[in-house]
Formats: structure tokens, C-alpha cells, sequence
């Protein structure tokens, strides 16, 4: 039985904002029923420009139900650049966490809101789907660019990891080479970058360590 917090309880039993926004400015659909998981959001926005109303419809679990409304409170009241800040962590956060096998519900909510918004700015489905690049796994149709994101934003570090946030790797397992080769791309990605930004950070204002690697790097 997952152990699930007692706001993730309430908005599964009481979920917000069920239903679908008339004459939508955003629409995002995520997921399909095959693989367990779907999610349908709409918004709208007011004069300002700030989402006056959010609406969801959602086919899956219970953390599914939770994370789709609990996003759909989180992002009242924002311009579409706040919204499209919003990571799968702050999603499980407002929830006071959620087991790290469904985790992969946060991310649907973040996925379907950065769709919903790419819908406000003219950017069709399709066009999405080449954006995002070639799908690594199959049987869940997961994209590399979506297995990547993941890794980035949650700090992944292995296939077990990216199956719980993304799915991803869970059936055949066919793919689970490509993902490890993925993480370990992120990952050197990301140490390149750090080092880089390290070299450009002038010497007086250093950290204690990062001087301390600096001199080190030099020695060496």
C-alpha cells in the first residue's frame, strides 16, 4: 500500500478544478489510456494575461488524480512565464511529497501544462513531438528529451529512477542500455558546464572551494 500524505488523500478524494475550461487558451493532453496514465488540461487567461481558470481530466491512479489537481490550484493567478517555471518537484512538493514510484504523475502534470501552454503560443501536437526528438522507449512512447529533462530536473541516476518519473523502461526493458547511456550524457553535460562556469568566475570572488579547485586544476 503506498504511503501517501494526507494532501495528497484530499485532493485525490476532493479534487479541484474537474472538468474542462469553455473556449480554453491552453489545451495540453499527456499519456494515454493504454499505458495507464492520461491527462487533459485547459486555462484560461484574464486581461492580464494570468490564468483566471485551470481545469483537468484525468484517467489514472490516485497520485495521478492528486498531482493534475493540486497543478491546477498551483497555477491561478500566474502569467504563462511563472507557469512555465513550474517543475514536477514543486507539483509533488505542494503535496507534501509522493512515493518515488509515482512520481511519474508530477511529471505528467508539468508535461501537460508545458503542452497547454505551447498550445497558447500556436504550437501544434505534432510539431511538439518532433521537437521532443525520437522515442527511446516504445512501449511508453517516452522521448529522449523527455527521459532527459527528467534527469536534469530530478537529478536521476539510474534506469529504476527514470522508470518512477517517467515509465519509461518499465515493460520489455529493451531500452534500458539507451537510458543509462542517456544519464551518463546528462550528467557529463553537466559537469562540463559547471567546470566551465568555474573558469569564468574571476578569482576574488571565488568560493574557498571552488579557488581550492581552481589551484588544484592548475597544479595539475
Amino acid at each position: 500500500m503506498w504511503d501517501y500524505t494526507e494532501k495528497v488523500k484530499d485532493h485525490f478524494l476532493h479534487p479541484r478544478n474537474v472538468g474542462e475550461v469553455e473556449n480554453p487558451d491552453g489545451i495540453g493532453e499527456v499519456g494515454s489510456m493504454a499505458c495507464g496514465d492520461a491527462l487533459r488540461l485547459t486555462f484560461k487567461l484574464d486581461e492580464a494575461k494570468k490564468v483566471k481558470e485551470a481545469k483537468f481530466k484525468t484517467f489514472g491512479c490516485a497520485s495521478a488524480i492528486a498531482s493534475s489537481s493540486a497543478l491546477t490550484e498551483i497555477i491561478k493567478g500566474m502569467t504563462l512565464e511563472e507557469a512555465e517555471k513550474i517543475t514536477n518537484r514543486d507539483i509533488a512538493n505542494y503535496l507534501g511529497g509522493l512515493p518515488e514510484a509515482k512520481m511519474h504523475c508530477s511529471v505528467m502534470g508539468r508535461e501537460a501544462l508545458q503542452a497547454a501552454i505551447e498550445y497558447y503560443h500556436g504550437i501544434k501536437p505534432e510539431q511538439k513531438k518532433m521537437l521532443e526528438g525520437r522515442i527511446v522507449c516504445e512501449c511508453f512512447g517516452v522521448t529522449e528529451k523527455e527521459i532527459r529533462d527528467a534527469v536534469k530536473i530530478n537529478h536521476l541516476t539510474s534506469v529504476e529512477d527514470v522508470t518512477n518519473y517517467t515509465k519509461a523502461g518499465g515493460a520489455c526493458g529493451k531500452c534500458h542500455d539507451e537510458i543509462r547511456t542517456i544519464i551518463k550524457q546528462v550528467f557529463l553535460e553537466a559537469e562540463a558546464e559547471a567546470k566551465k562556469e568555474s573558469e569564468n568566475t574571476p578569482f576574488d570572488i571565488m568560493t574557498n572551494i571552488q579557488k581550492i579547485q581552481r589551484i588544484t586544476e592548475f597544479l595539475d
